[in-house]
């Protein structure tokens, strides 16, 4: 049963009104209230313009920016190796992809690489959960479509030079790795995927057995040996 509600008093309605603020004379008549925002709206005029003239002025966004998401091209080849996750991890569905295998030591490459930008609700959970850093919030934000199928991205309409969003790369290792050496003394090392030279070749990397010698380094510091404890 649904309660009943208590009406106000006549008593508590009076001590409401006293309560209020009284108005003056001038405040009365509105005038001077009328004249201070006309003040305010004389002064606006002359203050600087912020305004762009779009499109012949476009708007540069900073590094934090997410835009459009796009593909990361290293070496004329894509650096995705078409784990799954950023399609597992988008709210919207938006992402979709077949793996293919290659005889490059990452294994497996996206034989073809979908995304709706209908969906896409530029979240940047694809990004987040990237092991490879190979799909990356750009800075286009400038998006039309003539038609639902225009609108569906492949990979050769994703694929970006990591030069193009080098500003956004360095955005991510700052932001990835702001905690290495500031509480604990992990390595930076142990993120192997966001702070490795990715300058170099898919062949001149880290093996396997490099992978894990340093990683045993890295757990026999005093601070990871402290987590046992």
């Amino acid at each position: 049963m649904a309660k009943n509600l208590e009406k106000p008093t006549v008593n508590a309605l009076s001590d409401n009104y006293k309560n209020e603020r009284k108005l003056n004379f001038l405040e009365k008549l509105y005038l001077p209230e009328i004249l201070k925002g006309m003040w305010y709206s004389f002064k606006q005029m002359f203050q600087p313009s912020f305004t762009l003239n779009y499109p012949e002025e476009k708007w540069d966004p900073p590094a934090i920016f997410r835009g459009r998401p796009v593909l990361v091209e290293d070496h004329n080849k894509e650096r995705c190796v078409a784990c799954g996750l950023c399609a597992r991890a988008c709210p919207p569905l938006a992402i979709s992809m077949q793996a293919k295998e290659t005889e490059d030591e990452k294994e497996r490459y996206p034989d073809f690489f979908e995304i709706n930008m209908l969906r896409c609700i530029y979240c940047g959970y694809c990004e987040e959960v990237c092991p490879e850093e190979a799909i990356v919030m750009s800075k286009d934000y400038d998006i039309v479509f003539e038609s639902r199928e225009d609108a569906i991205y492949d990979k050769e309409r994703l694929l970006v030079p990591k030069e193009d969003v080098a500003d956004r790369l360095e955005y991510l290792k700052n932001y990835r790795n702001r905690q290495f050496g500031s509480f604990w003394d992990f390595q930076e090392e142990n993120n192997i995927h966001s702070v490795r030279d990715r300058d170099k070749d898919w062949n001149t990397g880290l093996s396997l057995v490099d992978m894990i010698e340093q990683q045993e380094k890295n757990d026999s510091t005093p601070a990871s040996s402290s987590w046992n404890t």
